[in-house]
């Protein structure tokens, strides 16, 4: 993230609270001195405080030093539909603050909604008279410039060979990226390269990535391999049918994205079939080579027998999804020995 464009108004939008939170950050340090933040920045919570005080403590000179900031949280007015408060907001008073605001105060709106009525006075006023920054969450195919971005600030380098790695295993959350990074920085220490073995071992796992792992666990046809993906899940309250049905989403995309392709589809053209995120339809399609279109019938197959085997409650939840793990990785087996 570059240098932000002074203003003396910000309003920061959007659901990503790490960029949120950089862009607020980034703003105090180019405003205040680090001697000045202490006393200098006020807050206000504008789903319990009308905006007529936030705009009275702007137009206040500052306690110490020669500059201020005053943060307003949670501006509901700039909803198309704002939230029902026990008070009303003055918003004419931000509107008359707006057209000469003080020149000692930086005054910044954080707005984590996804959506802002752009039509509305106000906030045609705030982009009219201060800087409008979008922190909305970033796209999968963004993360590996978040994990370049994140890694070149925290001084270690992560090979673009594992940048696939952190899009499976956290996502899109940068906060959660940020945190994930750190401990891989403790680890590795300043100037430190991350290896798979590290990454693998101290990422956080989510229960889709996981999902995918066991995909790959029933490609490989590494049993032993499933069943400790299997235990590791038990260990975080993943429920068998739960994984079940992952486990059946994740055959269902690889087996629609085998057929498309075999159609002459491009991965962009997948899409309007599809109902999954390209990154999803990527990943399905690096898969789906692995697997013949009978391997996938069979497979969905065994997992629908064992949903329903699962829901009827015939046998041990546990017991049931290993041996159905068993059933995968020898249908694989009985395939390749078939084609020998």
């Amino acid at each position: 993230m570059g240098k932000i464009k002074q203003s003396q108004v910000y309003l920061l939008y959007g659901e990503e609270s790490y960029l949120i939170q950089e862009n607020k950050n980034k703003i105090i340090q180019q405003t205040l001195k680090k001697e000045d933040q202490e006393f200098n920045i006020s807050q206000f919570d504008l789903e319990e405080t009308p905006i007529e005080e936030l705009v009275t403590d702007a137009e206040t000179f500052p306690f110490l030093g020669e500059r201020k900031i005053v943060i307003g949280e949670q501006p509901v007015f700039l909803k198309a539909k704002p939230d029902k408060l026990s008070f009303e907001h003055d918003v004419d008073a931000l509107l008359h603050y707006l057209q000469s605001p003080a020149e000692y105060t930086t005054l910044i709106l954080v707005a984590p909604y996804e959506k802002v009525d752009e039509r509305k006075k106000i906030f045609k006023a705030l982009k009219k008279h201060g800087e409008i920054i979008s922190c909305q969450p970033v796209k999968e195919w963004d993360v590996s410039k978040w994990v370049d971005t994140i890694a070149n600030d925290l001084h270690i380098s992560v090979p673009e060979n594992l940048h696939e790695l952190f899009a499976q295993e956290v996502g899109t959350n940068l906060l959660a990226l940020r945190s994930e990074m750190e401990k891989l920085a403790l680890n590795v220490g300043e100037g430190g390269v991350v290896t798979r073995e590290l990454a693998e071992q101290l990422l956080s796992h989510s229960a889709e990535a996981s999902g995918l792992k066991l995909v790959d666990a029933v490609m490989e046809r590494d049993l032993g391999r499933a069943i400790r993906l299997f235990k590791d899940l038990e260990k975080l309250n993943e429920e068998p049918i739960a994984l079940t049905a992952l486990l059946a989403s994740q055959f269902r995309i690889i087996s629609q994205a085998k057929v498309l392709k075999q159609k002459g589809y491009a991965q962009n053209q997948m899409r309007n079939y599809i109902k999954a995120h390209p990154f999803v339809i990527k990943m399905a399609l690096k898969r789906e080579r692995y697997f013949t279109l009978e391997e996938l019938n069979d497979i969905m197959t065994e997992l629908a027998q064992t949903d329903h085997a699962l829901k009827q409650g015939k046998m041990e939840k546990s017991l049931a999804f290993e041996m159905m793990l068993y059933k995968l990785i020898h249908i694989k087996q009985n395939q390749m020995q078939s084609l020998s």
